[in-house]
């Protein structure tokens, strides 16, 4: 194989690539609709001492457990979500200095309360309860 045809195969390549991308985005993609759903049944508890949580420890923090986005907010308080956007199911950032929780891939953005505030989606975050005894956070329905 010379040079030339070996770029006019990665350039086919790249492009294939890219044209399966665009297709996954779409709103009819069967990832799309199954994949919007909160978890439920939730019930867990994570060890604010262990290493894979130090993200809480400090306000602004947040971590990804079980499906379920747990932050710590500016001032203090522990609060929890679901992990992906309600739009398509990508996941979720908390950012603490403007005290939302937004998708990088269409710009959604949610309050700490899970109520929508921008963006293409409609559907408020499911919420979840939260309750701190010593070291130990619980999140739970």
């Amino acid at each position: 194989m010379d040079r030339k045809e070996f770029l006019s195969s990665m350039g086919l390549g790249a492009a294939s690539l890219a044209v399966m991308s665009c297709f996954g985005c779409g709103k009819g993609s069967n990832a799309t609709n199954s994949s919007t759903s909160a978890p439920t049944g939730v019930d867990f508890t994570l060890d604010l001492t262990a290493s894979a949580n130090a993200a809480l420890t400090s306000n602004g923090g947040y971590l990804i457990s079980h499906g379920i986005l747990v932050a710590r907010t500016s001032s203090g308080a522990y609060i929890a979500v679901q992990e992906s956007c309600t739009h398509e199911n990508y996941p979720l950032v908390y950012q603490g200095g403007s005290k939302r929780f937004y998708c990088n891939n269409h710009g959604a953005t949610f309050t700490e309360k899970g109520a929508v505030t921008g963006g293409p989606t409609s559907r408020s975050l499911a919420v979840y309860n939260t309750t701190l005894a010593g070291t130990s956070l619980r999140i739970y329905s």
